[in-house]
C-alpha cells in the first residue's frame, strides 16, 4: 500500500493506492491546482476509485471540479453538509455534468472496500448537524495487514470526544494530524488513544495561521513528525508489517 500526502501547501490531499485501487481523499485549494494535477500525471492513474471530500472547505475542495472532470471517478463521498462558496458550486456542477450522485459518508458506513487484506472503518461523522463545518470531516481508520493509518480531515475536540466515547479502536500506527495541527485538533486524550509512531502534518509554508501550532508539536513531540511544509510531498510505504517513508515522484 502507498500513501501519498500530498503537498498541496495550506490543505489536504491524500492518494490511497492498494490492490490496483485508487482512493483520493481531498484535492486541496485551487492555488496548488498546477502542483496536484502534475503529481497525479506522474502516477498514470485513469481511475479513481472513490474520490471522498472531507467537508466543504476550499483547501480541502478547491481542485475538486477538475479531478472530477478529468478521471474517470466511478464512487464519490463526502458528508451531508453544503457550503455556498464557489468551490462547492463547481464540484457539484462537475458532479453532475459526470452523472456522479453523492453517497453520504458517515459513522458506520461499510461501502468502501480497498480489496484484499485491507480494511477501511469510518468512525464519524455521527451527526447530520454540528455548528462547525470542519466536523463534518469523517475520522477514517485503514488496515492494512497489521498496519493501520487514522485520517483525521479537519475534525476538532469535539469529534475526536464523539469517538473516544464511541470506543472504537482507535489505536493507529500512523496519525494524519488534524486541521493541518491547529490547536482545535489532536487533544492529549485523541493523541494517546491513537498511539502512533508516526505523524503526518500537511499544511503550507509559513502559513497566516501559525500552523502547526505549539500545543500540537508539545503533543506529539515522541512521534516521528513528518510535514509537508517541510518535506513536501511525504510518501508511505506499508508492506502490511512495516512502513517507510520513501521518495516521491518529482514533478
Amino acid at each position: 500500500m502507498l500513501l501519498h500526502f500530498i503537498d498541496v501547501g495550506q490543505g489536504d490531499s491524500i492518494l490511497v493506492q492498494v490492490n490496483n485501487k485508487n482512493m483520493l481523499i481531498d484535492a486541496g485549494p485551487a492555488d496548488s491546482r498546477e502542483n496536484l494535477l502534475d503529481y497525479l500525471s506522474l502516477l498514470n492513474i485513469n481511475n479513481l476509485d472513490y474520490v471522498i471530500a472531507t467537508h466543504p472547505h476550499e483547501d480541502h475542495i478547491g481542485n475538486m471540479a477538475y479531478i472530477i472532470d478529468k478521471y474517470n471517478v466511478l464512487n464519490f463521498y463526502a458528508p451531508k453538509i453544503t457550503n455556498n462558496t464557489k468551490s462547492f458550486e463547481t464540484m457539484v456542477e462537475a458532479l453532475v455534468r459526470k452523472d456522479l450522485k453523492i453517497n453520504v459518508i458517515k459513522a458506520g458506513i461499510r461501502s468502501i472496500s480497498l480489496g484484499k487484506n485491507t480494511k477501511v472503518e469510518v468512525f464519524s461523522p455521527s451527526s447530520d448537524n454540528y455548528e462547525n463545518i470542519n466536523n463534518y470531516s469523517p475520522i477514517i481508520k485503514i488496515s492494512h495487514g497489521n498496519n493501520s493509518f487514522l485520517l483525521t480531515g479537519d475534525a476538532e475536540e469535539l469529534i475526536e470526544k464523539e469517538v473516544i466515547n464511541s470506543n472504537y479502536n482507535l489505536k493507529s500506527d500512523l496519525l494524519k494530524i488534524g486541521h493541518h495541527g491547529s490547536s482545535s485538533s489532536t487533544s492529549k486524550e485523541f493523541f494517546y488513544k491513537v498511539n502512533p509512531s508516526i505523524t503526518v502534518i500537511s499544511v503550507g509554508k509559513n502559513n497566516s495561521y501559525g500552523h502547526p501550532t505549539k500545543k500540537v508539536l508539545e503533543t506529539i513531540k515522541n512521534s516521528k513528525i513528518l510535514r509537508t511544509d517541510q518535506k513536501g510531498t511525504i510518501l508511505i510505504l506499508s508492506d502490511g508489517k512495516s512502513l517507510k517513508m520513501i521518495d516521491a515522484p518529482k514533478i
